[in-house]
């Protein structure tokens, strides 16, 4: 029964709506430079707004031409490292008084007398 109901169609193959009364917007070529001397140009609506970089299809970002001043850098944000977290919840004395407490444990372990530091 479900297949009988399907006969004849494709599903999303196929748009049973008519191009009859569509106007398409207004379209303009945009032209971007790579630095790679490649071109590419683009048809944009007139109504778009433009970005002023494209990446081009070695991987490059191309600059469109003429498009007047430079665009604004993204700004880039600090990636914080496990040490930077670190500092955030403990001052350097308390992780060398850790540190210590770590190695005297450590040592303890291992059967090792005194504080560790080893003669000549």
């Amino acid at each position: 029964m479900a297949e009988r109901s399907l006969r004849g169609t494709r599903l999303g193959a196929l748009s049973l709506e008519t191009d009859e009364h569509v106007v398409p917007s207004e379209r303009q070529i945009t032209t971007y430079e790579c630095p790679n001397g490649h071109k590419i140009e683009l048809p944009f609506s007139v109504e778009a707004e433009i970005p002023p970089t494209w990446e081009c299809r070695c991987g490059a970002e191309a600059r469109l031409v003429g498009g007047g001043a430079e665009p604004e850098a993204k700004q880039v944000k600090h990636q914080r490292t496990h040490w930077d977290m670190l500092l955030e919840r403990r001052s350097i004395p308390e992780l060398e008084e850790l540190l210590e407490e770590r190695l005297a444990l450590l040592r303890a372990s291992r059967g090792e007398k005194g504080n560790g530091k080893r003669s000549a």
